[in-house]
């Protein structure tokens, strides 16, 4: 099966850091659900969503940045607005994730913000959990890490955003 070249690049990040990670290949996933449903011995909330927004941040105006969050969650606006001071969030359409992440298509966009030179947003409730899975570039296939390691590589800006 070819990935897209995402995936080969995170799995190369992930080895040359030294981290444990483990790579599942399955059927096609797009929601959390689907895919909670093919990944063996994780559960839902293990499982990192990556939501690419645009949001509107005082002194910068409008941009994009991901938000993280469990699988079962959804992001709170009221939240992200008290805490970060973010406004007008939106998703991004599919043609601006399209153009974001070279390609990586709805479903498949990984957890890794910084390498679409994205600020990152992740909610406490993930990384309480010991491990975490999250498609890698390709609806088709996911790896699953230490979260510890993850907030590690990623140093994401962490609150509760559920």
């Amino acid at each position: 099966m070819i990935y897209h070249q995402l995936t080969e690049i995170i799995k190369r990040i992930l080895t040359n850091s030294g981290y444990w990670f483990e790579t599942f290949e399955h059927e096609p996933v797009r929601t959390s659900e689907e895919a909670s449903r093919v990944r063996t011995g994780y559960t839902i909330d293990q499982g990192a969503k990556a939501l690419i927004t645009r949001v509107k941040k005082p002194g910068v105006g409008k941009l994009f940045v991901m938000f993280v969050v469990q699988g079962s969650k959804k992001f709170d606006t009221a939240k992200i607005k008290e805490q970060f001071g973010l406004s007008d969030i939106r998703f991004a359409t599919e043609e601006e994730v399209l153009k974001i992440t070279n390609g990586v298509l709805l479903g498949g966009v990984p957890p890794f913000g910084n390498l679409f030179n994205l600020s990152i947003y992740v909610d406490r409730g993930l990384l309480q959990q010991e491990k975490i899975i999250f498609n890698a570039g390709d609806k088709s296939f996911s790896i699953g890490m230490k979260s510890t390691d993850y907030a590690d590589l990623v140093n994401p800006i962490i609150g509760d955003i559920v």
